[in-house]
């Protein structure tokens, strides 16, 4: 059996939101604020706690209007049943899928359906206003909103409660209420946290390392547990019985020592009480609290290294594969059989260099392999692995199938509200060739693209094109006072014979996108020679003619291309940008190194007195440019230029993106506002 689905509403920015899993391993991708954190968050809460408690900040910023509107119900003294329905609830679906040939164990409780062709059970935990709570949650409200929505605050976590219900797939009325526990038996839920505390200088007796072995005793010494396992814990268990008894003599008969007779003190009425010391040896404590973790050193003398002086990155490595192998251990010594087990990774990538980031996505499910041949007698551990992560290094090794990319957008509602939307790749390219997806994934291997965390993207022609543009952004931001340099802008040198390719995958990543290219003159009735583009009939380019003639049955002429306008250029989210004239009228260049030189004539002695004398210099510069040496250059040592009128338009396009970004910054103080809802 595995979690096929999970269906989020109303917890912070996921106010409605589906989520697919891998049978596997499931990659969350996206930028900062998107949503990522809060659902390994709503999980540990409201899952993993016995009484999960939420506070009115938690609940999505967009629904808040939902009790101001659930109190006008109350005060106009509306059916119970209708103020419940208008009350906002978060709530976890989870689509469970299984085989008919299984063993379903645990997992009956939840399946209520009598369909026999139905494989999935659907298990609905909510956390809502309790069970005759609503009276109490709005008595005595003031009718200000401020006062209404702080008081609030304080009565959501005590009036609102977990409830756990399965429900059947195909009919929703169709439900049966279920405890905790029946929840526990047939999913068990881990957390690797993104805070490993493994760079606390503050603590540094505390051996984060050392308070693993705690739990893996604890598994060890479970029912469930193999008999090796349980022999070892015995085993330690004895020897701690060994050192307690000579506690019990030597050792508490010299503490006792250290006692002052109370008689001495002379105090009338206070005799001696006759304290005498016990001090009691618990394996828990010890391997929790005084464990510690230490590294062979190289020396005869024997002298380890303790914990902290390992580096960084080892350490969070060998903390994950440690704590791995606990949760290993918790699944496969509990009592039941039958479940799933679901595991969230925060950020793996912390402290780790590129290469072991990309080494340990690859990794993780051959250690769920070795530990069941190696800890569990081949018995199959069923683990699913949600990995969060800001690394493209690990995102680009994972395939395409198992990522998820995480986005927030306005509300369609047209409010400034922000809420997550959750993108399946495998469902989003399903559409493209297969050897396109091949393509892009290995082109975002090779190049370690941080596409999927970008704010906006600007796909270039060339060498040329990477080192000078944001050369050009720096300058746009002083000449029109904006700020695009400060925002997360991924340069991508794809090629005009590629970027086509990636015109899908950035509209369906909702990501604003410049591509910056080239105008490629050919003469058609000369065997599509490159020419000036005076001389030409067509454009050669891939990606131009892809953009207005994406089926490739009947691309534009060269002269449509320079009659489209600024607006003709855009397509939802995406703009594209290639040479015209610098000055109406003027020449126009085929390559960026012409449109360059035409753009500074002074700079290149570009004199002609007529634009085709102008174009036929610049081109005759442009053949023997190193493009190289070209942009650095003018990139670094000659930074005195104007930005080509083409690349200008697709940056006053660009920044558009700042109204996108403005509200991506503020979503981090809105939950502090909600008074003012």
């Amino acid at each position: 059996m595995q979690i096929k689905k999970i269906a989020i509403k109303n917890f912070r920015l996921l106010e409605e939101v589906e989520l697919n899993l891998e049978i596997d391993t499931t990659l969350i991708v996206g930028r900062n604020n998107t949503g990522k954190t809060s659902l390994t968050e709503l999980f540990r809460r409201l899952l993993a706690d016995s009484s999960p408690k939420f506070r009115l900040e938690d609940f999505s910023l967009g629904i808040h209007e939902r009790f101001w509107e659930a109190h006008e119900l109350f005060r106009n003294q509306e059916n119970e049943d209708v103020i419940r329905e208008r009350l906002p609830a978060i709530s976890i679906s989870l689509f469970v899928e299984y085989s008919a040939e299984e063993e379903l164990g645990t997992l009956s409780d939840f399946i209520v359906d009598l369909n026999e062709e139905c494989t999935t059970t659907k298990i609905v935990v909510t956390y809502a206003i309790g069970d005759g709570k609503i009276s109490r949650l709005f008595a005595d409200l003031d009718n200000d909103r401020q006062t209404f929505f702080r008081a609030l605050r304080e009565r959501v976590p005590k009036m609102f409660e977990a409830r756990i219900m399965a429900e059947d797939p195909n009919d929703p009325s169709n439900t049966k209420i279920l405890e905790s526990n029946n929840l526990r038996a047939v999913l068990q839920f881990g957390f690797i946290n993104a805070q490993r505390a493994l760079d606390d200088a503050a603590n540094k007796e505390k051996a984060v390392l050392g308070k693993v072995f705690e739990r893996l005793f604890t598994s060890a010494s479970s029912s469930g547990a193999g008999e090796d396992d349980q022999a070892r814990a015995e085993a330690l268990k004895t020897a701690v019985e060994e050192v307690q008894s000579q506690i019990d003599t030597d050792f508490n008969d010299q503490l006792s020592a250290l006692i002052p007779t109370f008689e001495l003190f002379g105090y009338p009425g206070l005799s001696d009480p006759q304290l005498r010391t016990e001090t009691q040896l618990d394996v828990h404590q010890l391997l929790s609290n005084h464990t510690n973790v230490t590294y062979l050193g190289p020396n005869p003398e024997g002298v380890n290294l303790p914990e902290s002086y390992n580096g960084l990155g080892s350490r969070n490595l060998i903390f994950i594969l440690l704590k791995l192998f606990e949760l290993f251990r918790e699944f496969t010594t509990r009592d039941h059989e039958s479940g799933v087990h679901l595991v969230f990774i925060e950020e793996p990538e912390a402290h780790l260099h590129p290469q072991m980031q990309s080494v340990f996505i690859r990794q993780l499910n051959r250690i769920r392999a070795l530990f069941e041949v190696t800890y569990n007698q081949g018995k199959t551990w069923p683990v699913q692995f949600v990995v969060t992560t800001h690394s493209s290094h690990i995102a680009n090794e994972a395939s395409f199938d198992a990522m998820r990319y995480f986005l927030a957008r306005a509300r369609e509602d047209g409010s400034s509200i922000l809420s997550t939307q959750s993108k399946d790749l495998r469902a989003g390219l399903s559409g493209e060739q297969p050897e396109n997806r091949d393509f892009l994934h290995q082109y975002m291997t090779l190049t370690r693209c941080d596409l999927l965390f970008a704010d906006g993207a600007v796909f270039v022609e060339g060498t040329t094109e990477r080192l000078l543009i944001p050369k050009a952004i720096e300058k746009f931001d002083e000449q029109n006072g904006t700020n695009l340099g400060k925002k997360y802008l991924s340069i991508m040198e794809v090629g005009g014979a590629y970027a086509h390719l990636f015109y899908n995958l950035v509209d369906f990543l909702d990501l604003r996108t410049l591509v910056v290219t080239d105008l490629d003159s050919v003469n058609a009735t000369n065997n599509r020679t490159k020419c000036r583009v005076s001389a030409g009939t067509h454009s050669s380019n891939a990606s131009v003619n892809r953009w207005f003639d994406p089926a490739g049955d009947n691309s534009p002429t060269l002269q449509d291309l320079r009659a489209k306008t600024v607006n003709e250029k855009s397509i939802n989210r995406r703009h594209i940008a290639y040479q015209i004239p610098h000055t109406d009228g003027d020449a126009c260049g085929r390559s960026f190194e012409d449109a360059f030189i035409l753009a500074n004539p002074i700079k290149f002695d570009v004199d002609g007195r007529t634009a085709t004398e102008r174009e036929a210099q610049a081109w005759d510069f442009a053949q023997d440019v190193k493009k190289s040496d070209f942009a650095l250059r003018y990139a670094i040592n000659d930074t005195e230029w104007a930005i080509p009128r083409y690349i200008n338009d697709g940056l006053c396009w660009l920044v558009q993106l700042d109204d996108f970004a403005q509200a991506h910054e503020e979503i981090e103080n809105s939950a502090e506002d909600v008074a003012d809802v």
